[in-house]
Formats: C-alpha cells, structure tokens, sequence
C-alpha cells in the first residue's frame, strides 16, 4: 500500500511539472529604430494584461511615439495622438477613452525594465486607475548599498510627518540644518540627514514610517536599480526581459520639454509562446516554475 501511494504521489508531482513546462504565455514585442524590448504581462494583473495584449493585436500602437522621456527614469508611449503629432505638439491626454482598474501587487515593484501603466494624478484620479493605453518602462538609477536603508521609508508618511516639524518653531536650529545642507548642494547628505529624522518622527507622530522591504527588492533597486517612488502608486503590469540597454538608449535621446526631438516611433506586436521556450530564449524564470 505504501509503495503504491508513493508511486501515485510521484505521479502527480511528474503530471504537474508536465503542465506547468507545457503551459504558454504572451510575449510583447516593442520595436523601435534603436532595438527591440521584449517584455512578459503578469498574470496577477488580468485587467491591464488583458487590455494590453487586445490592443497590440488590433495595431493600436503601431507608429506611436515614445512621447515622454526623462534620462534616468523613465521613457512613456501609448498616447493615440502622438501618431501624427506635430513638432511640439504637447502629447500625454490622449487614450481609447476608457480606463483599467488599479490593480496593485506587492510582489512587482518599480525595478529597471517595469512596464506600468501612466496614469491621471490623485487630484483627478482618487482610485488610482489607470490609463486605457499610455504606458512607461523604468530606466531609474541605481541606488547606493550605503543609501538602501531610504527603501524601507514610506515617502509619503515621512513628508506628512516632516510637516509636523516645519510647523513647530521650536524645530527652526533643525531646519537651518538642513537649509544649510541644501545649500551646499550635497543631496546625498541632505538626504541622509533627512533619512536619520525618522525614529524621532515616529515618536512625534504615533505613526510607523519604516516599511518592510522584500530582499527581491532590495537586491534589485541596488544593483539593476529602478524608481522605488513610484511603489504603490502605479500598476506594475509586466517585465522587459530583453532588451534593457534599448531602454538606455531611448533614454538617452535629446529632449524638449521631455518630448524628444527626434521622433522615436513604437511597433507592437505579440506572440504565444510555451513558457518553457521563454525561458530558454530570454532566461526569465517564472514563479514557480
């Protein structure tokens, strides 16, 4: 009885590891005149998968423009006015006239190669939805080992609290201090001096302004780097695993206003493909797999 159990369980596990070899995936093909990004849509985020991949089968981005670029951060397309837009024509409004759902996930962070989805900002937009079609894929910078500490702060609960000091004029030789830092031009130090304020804004405030941060994360903002900002505030909807150094080099056109000089024009396409071939060509590892 026991060997026969055994055998089923093994059985099992060989039945699973067929299926999850044997399952297919879409892959999303971005060219451009400086190369071709290759990028992975998460399942975790169905909506703006879904939307995505309908999009690119019906041409929709075909002839856009990478309309907004900024070196070290980020470079944006997937505006339908941008495909016949007029030298300094401003671009960035335009949509197929519907949104998606914020559809935030833990696990997917701003890292280099994010492909997120642009949005209106909080004042127009309070649930975070996001554009039916205008997208970004992070560039970012790589962040110091020695700063790595500044990922585990939650920005937006450590600029309310700084208020509170701002506001106590019993805290004025603190902000000389700092105004004095600042003025010298040191970010880094500024920065870190900003950063030390935390234990005693937590006391001030009652409030937990320290984060968990995953090693995953971690590891990544501190090597291939990204725009650790932008967690929690963007979906996050997929992954260029090839073709990072196009990314650069997009980034790196001229601009004006953030719109490049040069128009730099998208073709999107996408392909099913086994998961297992996608990991052979491209080396992305699935989750689980």
């Amino acid at each position: 009885m026991k060997k026969v159990f055994i055998l089923l369980a093994w059985c099992c596990v060989f039945a699973f590891t067929q299926c999850t070899n044997s399952k297919t995936d879409t892959v999303v093909i971005i060219k451009t005149s400086y190369g071709d990004m290759i990028a992975v849509l998460f399942d975790e985020t169905p909506k703006h998968k879904e939307n995505f991949i309908k999009l690119a089968k019906e041409g929709f981005y075909n002839d856009l423009l990478f309309h907004r670029i900024i070196q070290g951060f980020m470079i944006q397309g997937g505006d339908p006015d941008s495909k016949n837009a007029t030298p300094g024509q401003p671009l960035g409004m335009g949509g197929p006239g519907y949104t998606v759902p914020a559809e935030f996930n833990a696990k997917f962070f701003h890292e280099k190669g994010a492909l997120s989805a642009a949005r209106l900002g909080d004042g127009q937009n309070p649930s975070k939805a996001s554009s039916g079609s205008q997208f970004y894929i992070v560039q970012g910078t790589v962040i110091p080992e020695a700063n790595a500490d500044a990922l585990r702060i939650d920005q937006y609960k450590m600029n309310a609290a700084f208020q509170t000091i701002l506001r106590d004029p019993k805290n004025q030789p603190l902000i000389d201090t700092l105004n004095q830092i600042y003025m010298t031009g040191d970010m880094q130090a500024y920065q870190t001096k900003i950063n030390s304020l935390v234990p005693r804004l937590e006391k001030m405030t009652g409030q937990k302004i320290y984060k968990e941060v995953s090693p995953e994360k971690l590891k990544a903002y501190t090597t291939v780097g990204g725009a650790p900002h932008l967690d929690g505030e963007y979906t996050v909807f997929g992954k260029v695993i090839s073709g990072l150094d196009v990314i650069d080099k997009i980034a790196a056109v001229p601009t004006q206003q953030e719109r490049p000089v040069e128009d730099v024009r998208m073709t999107v396409t996408v392909e099913e493909l086994p998961r297992k071939k996608i990991t052979e060509l491209y080396g992305y590892i699935y989750p689980n797999q």
